[in-house]
């Protein structure tokens, strides 16, 4: 059932008209990642080389976001990874509010289907939207990254963590630090100590 209701989800944003962003895609980019993933990585939009793919974080900053998660304990095959939007806006141009609503139910159904127990917000967007659906105040990303929260999405019962996106490493080495800050400290200790804790019948509900 759960592999039935992901595969129909995928279908749905490969062949999405629901906004503009679908005039110029080369390939959508609905995520990857094993569908019963204990942690998921939400950052902002495909780029360039995601958008020719058709996979998330495979540029450079997708090379960084690997070695963060190895300094959290994970590797890229046990994370499910995914963006707000799933289609690349024209020029790498921050996603419009319409498009972000067009396509966030599309988000809401992965968490919905895979459940995870914690989630990494990366950048900006990402962090903000999130925030939003859980019902929590955003402050920005100065004040919020590497804060952990007990938070809960459409009844999915998460951890919830917003950091600074890789490719803003890329432009501004300053915020490697952090981003190396933020993995190896507090966003290492939710994941431990979700993944360690047996699922139960409730986790499924």
């Amino acid at each position: 059932m759960k592999a039935s209701d992901y595969e129909k989800l995928r279908e749905e944003i490969m062949t999405c008209t629901k906004c503009v962003l679908h005039r110029n895609r080369k390939n959508p980019v609905p995520g990857e990642g094993p569908i019963d993933a204990e942690v998921m990585v939400v950052g902002e939009a495909p780029g360039r080389r995601e958008d020719e793919l058709g996979r998330p974080f495979v540029g450079m900053a997708g090379k960084l976001l690997d070695s963060l998660l190895e300094k959290a304990g994970l590797r890229r095959e046990q994370v499910y990874i995914t963006n707000v939007v799933k289609c690349r806006p024209p020029g790498n141009r921050d996603p419009r509010p319409e498009e972000i609503n067009a396509c966030i139910p599309y988000l809401i159904t992965q968490i919905r289907i895979i459940r995870p127990r914690v989630i990494i917000a990366v950048g900006r967007i990402a962090a903000s939207t999130l925030f939003k659906l859980a019902g929590l105040k955003w402050r920005g990303m100065k004040a919020e990254h590497g804060i952990v929260y007990d938070a809960a999405i459409e009844g999915v019962e998460v951890k919830l963590v917003s950091t600074y996106h890789p490719a803003s490493a890329l432009y501004n080495p300053q915020l490697r630090g952090v981003l190396e800050e933020d993995f190896q400290g507090p966003i290492r200790r939710a994941v431990s100590q979700q993944t360690h804790r047996r699922r139960t019948l409730e986790d499924f509900l």
